[in-house]
């Protein structure tokens, strides 16, 4: 699995209670990427995207955007090795 990349991402901004997760999941879906996303108590929201390299830089670029109602300040990405996610999901 050499052409999986991992990236574990943080969002901060105005990311909880505006479909941020649940379209997270949706977009992930769609291009493939395996992974999970949840919310955090200090309200950020934490993913993680694997897949292949292009992919899981696309999901870290449409974090930037999110979902429509969402007002993202930043997003913080670190690429690290592959843990073998199979599917997404929402985690609470």
């Amino acid at each position: 699995m050499t052409d999986r990349v991992r990236a574990h991402v943080f969002v901060s901004g105005r990311v909880q209670g505006v479909y941020y997760r649940a379209t997270t999941r949706d977009t992930a879906r769609e291009a493939g990427v395996d992974g999970w996303v949840r919310n955090l108590d200090d309200g950020r929201v934490e993913a993680v995207f694997e897949g292949p390299e292009g992919d899981v830089r696309d999901m870290v670029a449409w974090c930037e955007t999110g979902s429509k109602a969402a007002d993202v300040d930043d997003v913080d990405a670190e690429y690290v090795e592959p843990e073998g996610e199979d599917g997404f999901e929402v985690r609470w």
